[in-house]
């Protein structure tokens, strides 16, 4: 079908035919109906675009749209109030755009079977208005060449859909969406090109495909926890997997159960800014673990897109400052709350908004360290505190005059400094994504205590396999646990979104 597009020099605008909503009452066959749309809708698009690059031309625009979730209601639903998520807070009219139901369909699943259980109304499925952007429509790691393009004469902005900044936004997590008049509210915590934009920025950082991450993620700040972590997960694949299917590497370097060397992928060149490995299984609840490198900047980057794929659990991993003289070098530190001078998230959750330890994390990570030290009670006293963690954003704070740092740490209550810890909570917070934090001491700054050359080698080896064994530990029993046991309703506003 055709239409006329007044923004484009008035070029005709070829659709694929329309999908007006129909009623579902079986999550599994929504899900299927969304998944046909959207493979129908970024099929014309690339079917269209290899057209366009083969004739060296276009004399008109090409469009196809997200497919849409959508609930109406009109009643208050009557739900277990023990329940995080799945119902909507008011009568009212609802809506998600939805972007790669292939990837999400365990998650679709769920968030519609509870939505149709808690409702008793159908859920609708069709298009929606929202183009879905040339782009996010192409596959993953395909080619496009500049000069074919270049070919046209034209800028693919005046052929396709392309991405659009002004529409890609945490309003929804941030709490400051406001619908336009006549708008839906929305039923997820990201639109679909949200979405898009994460997925694509997550291949680029991480240099693995977004369909290999795992619902329980931890994080590092040092690259001797992912060489023991590849040392352990290839040790897994070599005596049959020990659970898990396969392991992943940056260049999609799979090594599958049973065997030693990776049997597809490619190795990059180089090392991509943020890498990604990951330990799975079929039901996505194995374990992806990223080097965030050092900073704020990078555990704010890699969060906000790791987010969208609703993770059941993220951790940090990493080594601190002791800032207490009772500690010693390889002491463990439970962070139960967070000083954050990190400033990258200022804008989107102000500083005086707390953020609580959830005890279902603090569980795991305390029975996960007593566990993999034969310690327990008092005498775990002896290696781990637990208490609040300061993370900032100048690596060099020492080199300042220490008198109003050190002040501030001290009236915080502090016992630990690092760059990144806050700034994962703070995220898992505002993305409603479960969080915690286990972090070694490595320094004393406050003290003296430095490590000397030699002495470095000898701790990271000693204390690092520990510090990852105890981290994995922690993240299989909250694997064991119901996910509405894991999905902790601290984290849930006064208005929030069905979908988790």
């Amino acid at each position: 079908m055709t239409a006329f597009d007044t923004a484009s020099e008035h070029l005709p605008v070829e659709t694929p035919e329309a999908a007006p909503p129909r009623p579902f009452n079986d999550a599994g066959a929504a899900v299927a109906e969304l998944k046909r749309l959207y493979e129908r809708s970024v099929g014309f698009l690339t079917g269209k675009f290899d057209q366009v690059l083969d004739q060296a031309r276009a004399d008109r625009r090409y469009r196809a749209f997200y497919p849409q979730v959508a609930l109406t209601t009109r009643t208050h639903a009557r739900v277990d109030s023990r329940l995080a998520f799945g119902h909507v807070p008011l009568p009212g009219d609802y809506a998600a755009t939805i972007t790669r139901p292939d990837l999400f369909d365990r998650y679709l699943v769920e968030q519609l079977e509870l939505l149709l259980e808690n409702h008793g109304q159908p859920v609708m499925i069709g298009d929606s208005a929202t183009p879905v952007p040339l782009h996010f429509a192409l596959p993953e790691g395909v080619y496009v060449d500049g000069a074919a393009a270049e070919k046209l004469g034209h800028p693919l902005r005046d052929v396709f859909d392309v991405p659009d900044l002004g529409a890609t936004d945490d309003r929804i997590v941030n709490g400051t969406f406001e619908p336009y008049p006549g708008e839906r509210l929305p039923l997820a915590p990201f639109t679909a090109q949200r979405v898009d934009y994460s997925l694509h920025r997550l291949a680029h950082y991480t240099a693995t495909r977004p369909s290999h991450f795992q619902n329980f993620v931890l994080f590092t700040n040092y690259q001797f926890y992912v060489d023991e972590f590849c040392l352990r997960a290839r040790e897994m694949m070599r005596s049959g997997g020990a659970g898990y299917d396969e392991f992943v590497e940056p260049g999609d370097l799979v090594t599958p159960a049973g065997f030693e060397q990776p049997v597809s992928g490619t190795s990059p060149l180089r090392l991509p800014q943020m890498p990604a490995y990951h330990l799975k299984r079929a039901d996505g609840s194995g374990v992806t673990m990223i080097n965030i490198g050092v900073g704020p900047s990078n555990a704010k980057t890699i969060t906000d897109h790791v987010a969208v794929l609703r993770p059941h659990a993220w951790l940090m991993l990493g080594h601190c400052a002791g800032l207490r003289n009772s500690q010693a070098l390889g002491d463990y530190v439970l962070a139960h709350a967070y000083v954050r001078e990190d400033h990258v998230l200022d804008a989107d959750l102000p500083l005086w908004v707390p953020i609580p330890a959830l005890a279902e994390v603090q569980v795991a990570l305390e029975k996960a360290v007593e566990e993999v030290t034969g310690l327990s009670g008092y005498d775990l006293k002896r290696i781990m505190r637990t208490g609040t963690v300061a993370t900032i954003d100048n690596r060099n704070w020492e080199l300042r005059d220490q008198r109003e740092p050190v002040q501030r740490l001290s009236q915080s209550r502090a016992i630990a400094l690092d760059m990144e810890s806050a700034t994962i909570a703070a995220n898992g917070f505002r993305f409603r994504v479960p969080y915690g934090t286990l972090l070694c001491v490595s320094d004393k700054p406050l003290h003296g205590e430095l490590k000397l050359p030699g002495m470095a080698t000898e701790f990271y080896k000693r204390q690092v396999a520990q510090h990852l064994e105890i981290g994995m530990r922690a993240l299989q029993l909250m694997s064991e646990l119901p996910s509405e046991r894991v999905h902790s309703r601290k984290l849930r506003s006064f208005f929030e979104t069905a979908f988790q």
